[in-house]
């Protein structure tokens, strides 16, 4: 039903190969009934909306379409079912925008508010806070200054009004966002805003359709609308949609007519159009909007200030947001942190302390091993694939590779222990690496990519709470166990340390602390041996 060619997100091609106008008058004869114009079924609109849940068990068709909106893009369903019915394109649409405020809080402030639940926050909070795109969002949305929601098929549009102040006049801004798998994929606002997070307008909108679905006129993407018209109808649309606004689309849609006139143009050759409401492509990938050149204005900007203006709290709230990100398991956490090493690594003062022979600010200092740091979590993240892993592997060393990186150490030469030294799972380490020459504040980051999470022992303490000698009996190695039958982790200490950091920041607290306590049993037994060992040899 939909053939892909290199387009740009959310406007992949669209046709419907087979189709007959019987088919078509059934298609529409079935979705009579489902969703209607504006809205899903009561049930699942409630418990979308935070509402409380009804008595009534929810239908087989929105617990499908639900996982379905998961996980599945939408063009693969096209491509697996020669005809999916249009009540089931509706819930499939309904259900693929996002369900939780907490992503939206992310992508809008830089603090989450601190609430558990779905809805987070108010708007009647003072302080800083109310000034955050998130809290602003809220206040809007409060104040029903959302108009004309609509969402046609994975794309969803509104008007946000914002109230007349003393100083400023009344703003009306349209806002369009698009959406994929419960992701916000792209965003679209008239106010211009220029940030790293979404504006409240963005927010006020989003927030409209995730607390109140239900009062959302819903439409299947535009291909599917278009497909259901005769030959006069589309004829009357066209004509209709250029009256409308003939200032701005007429020079396209002569051009898009002469293309399409000519037997030998190149939009002749491609089957189906683009659809800016159909959804992501297969190929494309699945991730929440984040606009990249603000991200390395942003960075750049705050690395010019030298440490003024407050910059260096604002770069350590950038750390903050990435540590966040990884929390919620969201791939733009590397992305993003990539973006602020590219910067850190572009900024013209390391060039210039290296040709002068002076050391870095401490703060400034402090803001390298924090990318450090960031990076070692990222690398020993325990579910990453080992192509990803590979991938981060050659970024670091292509960054530790530039004359200008700073030194794990600073700027003077240090004899710092290698991580992956007195590890279990790998051959003892090289003494000549003891004494490497030349480390730099991603070395630790490159030795975190040898290591793994494939040991059993290892398996065992971070996923069971009663991992004891004594449920394992087949295993009585002194050495993984204390005298009380509890494991011990023999690893080196800043390597299990950064373990138990890395499993906290990846969004996994109760295996990190499993493993913590079995790193503080390890060094209680040592400081036990060694005292025991003093005392032997006191006399």
């Amino acid at each position: 039903m939909a053939e892909r060619v290199q387009q740009p997100p959310a406007k992949r091609l669209c046709c419907r190969p087979g189709y007959g106008s019987t088919c078509r008058q059934g298609q529409r004869a079935a979705g009579a009934t489902c969703g209607g114009g504006g809205s899903g079924a009561g049930g699942s609109a409630s418990t979308q909306g935070g509402s409380s849940k009804t008595q009534n068990p929810e239908s087989l068709l929105d617990i499908a379409a639900r996982k379905v909106a998961e996980k599945w893009p939408f063009q693969r369903v096209e491509e697996r079912f020669e005809r999916i019915p249009e009540p089931v394109q509706r819930r499939i649409v309904y259900w693929s925008f996002p369900r939780s405020e907490r992503e939206i809080c992310m992508y809008s402030s830089f603090n989450t508010g601190g609430g558990g639940g779905e809805e987070i926050g108010s708007s009647g909070e003072s302080g800083d806070e109310t000034r955050l795109p998130f809290r602003r969002g809220i206040a809007l949305l409060e104040s029903g200054c959302v108009d004309n929601v609509l969402q046609v098929g994975f794309h969803l549009s509104g008007t946000v009004r914002e109230p007349a102040t003393s100083s400023e006049p009344e703003l009306v801004c349209n806002v369009s966002v698009s959406f994929d798998r419960c992701k916000i994929t792209a965003v679209t606002c008239s106010c211009g805003n220029k940030d790293i997070f979404y504006c409240a307008h963005v927010v006020a909108l989003s927030l409209y359709r995730v607390r109140k679905p239900e009062q959302v006129k819903l439409r299947l993407p535009i291909s599917e609308t278009l497909f259901q018209m005769n030959r006069d109808q589309l004829q009357k649309f066209v004509q209709y949609l250029i009256t409308v606004h003939h200032t701005e689309v007429l020079p396209t849609a002569q051009k898009l007519a002469d293309e399409i006139l000519s037997q030998n143009s190149e939009i002749n050759q491609v089957h189906g159009a683009p659809d800016p409401t159909a959804g992501a492509s297969v190929d494309d990938e699945n991730c929440w909007h984040l606009d990249e050149e603000q991200v390395q204005e942003q960075v750049k900007l705050f690395l010019s200030q030298g440490g003024y203006h407050g910059s260096g709290k604002q770069l350590n709230l950038l750390f903050s947001k990435v540590r966040e990100m990884l929390k919620m398991r969201d791939s733009n956490g590397a992305r993003m942190l990539t973006l602020i090493t590219e910067q850190f690594m572009g900024d013209p003062r390391l060039a210039l302390w290296r040709q002068q022979g002076t050391t870095m600010t401490d703060k400034y200092r402090q803001l390298w091993d924090e990318l450090g740091a960031l990076w070692m979590c990222i690398v020993l993240n325990p579910h990453y694939k080992p192509e990803q892993k590979g991938f981060w592997l050659r970024q670091l060393r292509r960054w530790s590779g530039v004359d200008v990186c700073p030194l794990e150490d600073g700027n003077h030469g240090s004899e710092l222990t290698n991580l992956t030294n007195a590890l279990p799972q790998g051959p003892p380490g090289n003494p000549d690496s003891l004494t490497r020459p030349h480390r730099t504040v991603f070395t630790r980051a490159i030795e975190a990519c040898d290591l793994h999470w494939q040991d059993s022992h290892l398996q065992h303490i971070i996923t069971e709470d009663r991992y004891t000698s004594y449920c394992y009996h087949d295993n009585l190695d002194s050495s993984l166990f204390d005298a009380r039958g509890w494991p011990l982790w023999h690893e080196h200490v800043p390597t299990a340390c950064a373990r138990v950091d890395a499993l906290r920041s990846h969004g996994y607290p109760k295996e990190a602390l499993r493993l913590a306590i079995a790193i503080v049993n390890t060094l209680r037994r040592q400081q036990q041996k060694q005292m025991e060992f003093f005392r032997t040899h006191k006399k």
